[in-house]
């Protein structure tokens, strides 16, 4: 056993000077010749311990140098879970609160800094540094797994198996060195969270809780908006589908309606919480995707759903138990003019399956999303040949071998956009750094002003923010007008969050900034008074913005090149069993949509 020990901390040391030099020289890689020597030249032995992410806690000796206590805030929405752990919080001396979304971590932030706690605001795309700070909310994508804290707050913790994002809270769970680690969210992710604690070999502590005001379901469905009433919240599952529902609601006269959905800036999105909120601001109802069911308080009477099926990116889909209690839930905010939350459905056939979803338990979570540092990537790459990013994923994704309360994360869309780039020169390091901005392969222009960030940076060195103004900034008169402002929010959010992480050659962050700043702005004017009418365009404006639209589509599948996707990884990738459906729940009828209204929604 002792060779073998000296053999693994001799592997450590080589990482360690890897990190080092590919810290002060990018360029450096000494890595295949250090690693040979290592293992006396059995580079088949160095790949099976990268892949080898049986023990991702060993990943961490910050942490593991520590005895740390785990407080498990276990509860539903409403219940007080969090608010109970951030008292923790501010009470130390040292702390960070860790959020899945910039919403809230800045609303934590601000919490904190208005009982008199300092505190710093650290997201992707958003640096707010306090003076003599000793907290931070942040992202968890951000948390530090280096710097000791005294408490430290991960909300949201059932994300643990989200397919893409729990790798991150896998590793904020794992990873945080704090003394007293406090986790906020659904019961369901208990025993995976009992499981993850023996393998720190920290201590657990579970406090349980229940919803504070009772949440109601309704026993018949809305049927028609004539039954909607103040503080009603109508919950849809498309951009489109939002806006007609909030036409729809103001042409009866009575309502004004604001809007949340994903695509909306979170500026925008809290913008629109305040005016649904405050009573005198004349904003009586909402209408909102699933955004709505994270990261914002509402003061909601009731919650309706039009539908009980989402598009998940493949094929529609009915809602989870966890999904339908997660948006309910949002109804009967404790502290609000409401004594009670209610819930209900739009059409009755989808009753059946509300009240059966509501009345069950979650399913037990029984993995937890695992993905590989850039130092194990890198090293990977060096070993095989100076493989490019998007073959090493794939090759390492093959070889990875996993507990079985782990899994890979679904790197997909990190994959596309590798493969975008891939004909570029592009050390490695850049080549990660561009793959996990926050892109969406999906969404062309964005993909598309990636693809010329890249380009710029490959050829000059430098990216001016002129790259990321690709529209006109103009009031919004229709609703592609408000899209396009969307867009040009989201490259310029691409375009900050690449300053942060390539500073030398991102250098305009502050024009950035403020051209953000106006877009929100120009976003936020348009909402209240956006007549969202197809009809105003003429059928030539509509052949024009398709076309454009799928001249921009066409162009980031042929830098794709066609990739077949493996199906061994694909069946690696496949969702956890509390992301499926209910096996003994009536599934709603599925939505029935014209031709023309597919062709419609995907050029959307």
């Amino acid at each position: 056993m002792l060779p073998r020990l000296a053999e693994l901390r001799r592997l450590q040391s080589c990482v360690l000077r890897h990190v080092r030099s590919f810290a002060v020289f990018p360029g450096a890689s000494p890595l295949v010749e250090e690693a040979e020597e290592v293992n006396g030249g059995r580079g088949e032995d160095i790949t099976d311990h990268l892949t080898d992410l049986t023990t991702p806690a060993s990943w961490y000796p910050a942490a593991r140098m520590m005895r740390r206590k785990v407080v498990a805030h276990m509860g539903p929405t409403n219940s007080g879970k969090t608010h109970a752990a951030l008292q923790a919080l501010k009470a130390a001396e040292t702390g960070v609160y860790c959020g899945p979304l910039r919403l809230l971590a800045w609303e934590i932030s601000e919490k904190l800094n208005a009982d008199d706690v300092s505190c710093s605001l650290i997201t992707g795309q958003e640096r707010r540094v306090m003076e003599g700070a000793k907290h931070a909310a942040c992202t968890v994508e951000m948390a530090s797994v280096s710097r000791q804290v005294d408490v430290a707050v991960v909300d949201e913790i059932q994300m643990v198996a989200d397919p893409s994002r729990g790798h991150s809270f896998t590793r904020a769970i794992l990873g945080i060195p704090a003394r007293t680690l406090h986790v906020c969210g659904d019961p369901a992710a208990l025993p995976l969270l009992r499981q993850l604690v023996q393998d720190t070999g920290d201590t657990l502590e579970v406090l349980e809780y229940e919803r504070l005001l009772p949440l109601k379901a309704e026993k018949a469905a809305l049927g028609t908006l004539e039954g909607v009433r103040k503080g009603d919240c109508l919950v849809a599952f498309s951009r489109r589908e939002v806006h007609t529902t909030k036409r729809a609601l103001e042409s009866w006269g009575a309502l004004k309606c604001c809007v949340v959905y994903g695509a909306l800036p979170a500026e925008s999105r809290t913008q629109q919480a305040t005016l649904f909120n405050k009573p005198r601001t004349g904003f009586n109802v909402m209408s909102a995707s699933d955004a709505v069911g994270m990261g914002l308080n509402l003061n909601i009477r009731r919650i309706v759903f039009t539908s009980l099926e989402k598009f998940d990116g493949a094929s529609y889909r009915p809602l989870t138990a966890a999904e339908v209690k997660q948006i309910a839930g949002r109804a009967g905010r404790f502290g609000s003019s409401h004594s009670s939350g209610r819930v209900t459905c739009m059409h009755q056939e989808d009753m059946p399956y509300l009240h059966t979803a509501l009345a069950c338990a979650n399913p037990e979570l029984q993995q937890a999303c695992l993905f590989p540092s850039y130092q194990q990537l890198a090293i990977f790459a060096e070993q095989h040949n100076h493989l490019d990013l998007s073959d090493a994923l794939e090759l390492f994704a093959n070889r990875a071998t996993l507990s079985q309360h782990f899994f890979f994360s679904n790197y997909e869309p990190m994959h596309k956009l590798a493969l975008m780039l891939r004909h570029l020169a592009l050390s490695l390091r850049d080549h990660y750094i561009f793959s996990i901005s926050p892109a969406d392969p999906e969404d062309p222009p964005v993909a598309a002003a990636l693809l010329s960030f890249a380009s710029c940076y490959a050829s000059r060195g430098h990216v001016s923010v002129i790259e990321a103004q690709r529209w006109q900034l103009k009031p919004a008169r229709t609703e592609s007008e408000l899209e396009q402002l969307e867009a040009a929010y989201r490259i310029l959010d691409l375009y900050i969050w690449l300053s942060f992480r390539m500073e030398a050659a991102f250098t305009g962050r502050a024009e950035a900034e403020k051209q953000r700043k106006l877009v929100t702005a120009l976003i936020e004017e348009a909402l209240p008074r956006l007549a969202i009418n197809s009809k105003a365009l003429t059928a030539r404006q509509r052949r024009q913005e398709r076309m454009e639209l799928l001249d921009v589509s066409r162009a980031i599948e042929d830098h794709f090149n066609g990739s077949q996707w493996d199906r061994r990884i694909q069946q690696k990738l496949l969702a956890p069993v509390y992301q499926k459906p209910l096996p003994t729940v009536p599934i709603p009828k599925l939505l029935r949509r014209s031709r023309k209204h597919l062709r419609d929604w995907e050029l959307e």
